[in-house]
C-alpha cells in the first residue's frame, strides 16, 4: 500500500509539472501554422462501427468539419445487426466503388466498399463480423495515407484535436510513432451537429464517478508515464499511429479484447528489439468526447472486459516483465500494470471477503481495520481530488464552480460504493480471462449524445 501511494504521488508531481509547463505556452499560433505547413502529414481516420446506428451520423459529421489540411474518413461496418450501413448510405449519398485494395493484413471478408458522392474523402467498408481489431485491420488495408487514427463510432472530436495530436509527430521529425489524446465523457454536455457547444456534467452519479476516474487515468497516469516513454495504453477511442510500424508489428491482434493496449506493448517490444529510439506519447489537450455507460449493467460489462484485456496483454508479453532487454518498460511499466493495475483488484477483492468474514466471526481487530480503511480512503480521495485539481489547473473544461464542487464531492464518496463495485467487476474480468481465452467485442446500448 505504501509503495502504491508513493508511486502515485510521484506520477502526480510529474504530471502536474508537465501540464503546467504545457499550458503556460500560447499554442494557438503554432497550431494555426500546421494548417498550411508542408510538414503536416495526411491522416486516414478509421472508425470501426458495430451497431452504431444512433450515433454514427453525428460522429462522421463532426469529423468532416475538423481543422486539418488533408485526411480521409473510413467507416468500417463490422457486420452490424442494426441499420448502420443504411444510415451511412442514405445520409452521405454513398455508392459502391471498385477500389483496388492491397491486403497487407488478413481480415474477414469485405462485402463492399462505398464512397460518398458529396464528400470525396469519406468511405464506408462493409464487412463480415470479426471484432473491433479485425475492423481496424480492414480499414488499414483500404487506407491511403501514412498515418492512421483509430476512433470509436460514438465519438465527437474538438475541431483542433488532430492538429494538437499530430504536433509531437511533426515536431519530432518522425521519432514519435504513436500519440494518444484525452478521452472525456460527453454525457451531460450540449452537443449540436457533432460539435461540443457546452461542457457539462450528467445528473447520474455513475457517470460523474466515471468523469473523476477518467481525469485520474488521463491527466495523472498517462501524462506521468508518457514523460519517460513508459506509456503502455493509448485509448482505442482516439489514437494516431504510424501505419508502417503497425503493419510491421502485425496489425491489431484479433484474439484479445484489449487490442489497444496489446498493440502498444507489441510496438514497445518491437522498438526495443530493433534498438530504435522511437517514442509513444500522450497529448492531454486534444480531447475526444464519448458516451459513457449510464447503467450498472453496461458499466459492469465494460470494466470486466477492460480487465480481461489487461490480463491478456500482460500474459501475451509476460517475457518482457523484469527483462533488461526492454529497459524501463520491462522494469517499470510492465510490473506497474501487473501488480498495481491487474493483481491489486484480486487482492482488494480478497480483502473485502476477509473483512466481511472477519467482522462476522471476530477474527480481525476492528480498530486497526478502521484505521487502514481511513488511510485507504484518504489516499484514494486525495488522488481523485488531485486529478480534478489538475483539470482546473490546466484544461479547465468545466466552467462552473458547482460542477467542480460536484466532482470533488463524488471523489470523496468513491471508497464507499464505486470503488468496491469496480473491484468486483475487475475481479470478474480476471476470472473470465483465466477460463475464457477468446475475446469478443461486446455490445453497448447507445442512447445518442448529439442533436
Amino acid at each position: 500500500m505504501g509503495l502504491i501511494i508513493f508511486f502515485y504521488f510521484i506520477i502526480f508531481f510529474i504530471s502536474a509539472k508537465q501540464l503546467r509547463k504545457h499550458y503556460f505556452l500560447d499554442e494557438k499560433e503554432p497550431y494555426k501554422q500546421l494548417l498550411t505547413s508542408k510538414d503536416t502529414k495526411p491522416i486516414s481516420i478509421i472508425v470501426p462501427a458495430y451497431n452504431e446506428e444512433i450515433g454514427i451520423y453525428n460522429s462522421v459529421r463532426s469529423l468532416l468539419s475538423i481543422n486539418y489540411p488533408e485526411y480521409e474518413i473510413i467507416v468500417v461496418n463490422d457486420g452490424s445487426k442494426d441499420n448502420t450501413v443504411k444510415e451511412m448510405i442514405d445520409r452521405f449519398q454513398m455508392v459502391k466503388v471498385n477500389l483496388v485494395v492491397r491486403t497487407r493484413l488478413a481480415t474477414e471478408k469485405v462485402r463492399a466498399i462505398y464512397k460518398s458522392e458529396i464528400y470525396d474523402q469519406l468511405y464506408l467498408v462493409d464487412k463480415e463480423n470479426g471484432g473491433k481489431s479485425d475492423a481496424l485491420n480492414a480499414g488499414m488495408n483500404v487506407s491511403h495515407y501514412p498515418y492512421i487514427c483509430s476512433l470509436d463510432g460514438d465519438s465527437v472530436l474538438e475541431r483542433d484535436a488532430f492538429l494538437k495530436v499530430m504536433k509531437p509527430i511533426i515536431d519530432s521529425n518522425g521519432e514519435v510513432i504513436v500519440t494518444g489524446g484525452s478521452i472525456r465523457i460527453a454525457n451531460g454536455c450540449e452537443i449540436e451537429r457533432g460539435e461540443i457547444m457546452r461542457v457539462g456534467l450528467a445528473k447520474s452519479p455513475i457517470v460523474v464517478m466515471q468523469v473523476v476516474e477518467y481525469l485520474r487515468a488521463f491527466l495523472m497516469g498517462r501524462v506521468g508515464l508518457s514523460r519517460h516513454n513508459l506509456l503502455l495504453i493509448v485509448s482505442g477511442a482516439f489514437g494516431v499511429f504510424h501505419k508502417e510500424w503497425v503493419i510491421k508489428a502485425g496489425g491489431y491482434r484479433t484474439k484479445t479484447v484489449g487490442e489497444d493496449m496489446e498493440l502498444i506493448v507489441r510496438l514497445h517490444r518491437l522498438i526495443k528489439e530493433e534498438k530504435s529510439t522511437k517514442r509513444i506519447e500522450y497529448v492531454p489537450d486534444p480531447v475526444c468526447w464519448t458516451e459513457a455507460p449510464d447503467s450498472l449493467k453496461i458499466l459492469r460489462r465494460q470494466r470486466s472486459r477492460w480487465h480481461r484485456g489487461l490480463f491478456e496483454s500482460l500474459w501475451i508479453h509476460k517475457k518482457m516483465i523484469f527483462n533488461r532487454k526492454y529497459g524501463l518498460v520491462g522494469f517499470i511499466s510492465m510490473p506497474y500494470f501487473l501488480f498495481i493495475e491487474l493483481l491489486s483488484a484480486v487482492l482488494e477483492f480478497i480483502g473485502y471477503l476477509i473483512l466481511i468474514f472477519g467482522l462476522l466471526f471476530s477474527l480481525i481487530n476492528v480498530k486497526i481495520a478502521l484505521l487502514l480503511f481511513l488511510v485507504s480512503f484518504l489516499y484514494g480521495s486525495i488522488l481523485s481530488m488531485s486529478a480534478v485539481l489538475l483539470e482546473e489547473w490546466s484544461l479547465r473544461k468545466y466552467e462552473t464552480k458547482r460542477e467542480l464542487a460536484r466532482l470533488f464531492f463524488y471523489s470523496l464518496t468513491e471508497a464507499f460504493w464505486y470503488r468496491p463495485l469496480t473491484v468486483i467487476w475487475r475481479f470478474e474480468g480476471f476470472v473470465q480471462a483465466i477460463f475464457k481465452r477468446e475475446g469478443k467485442w461486446g455490445e453497448m446500448t447507445r442512447k445518442g449524445i448529439s442533436k
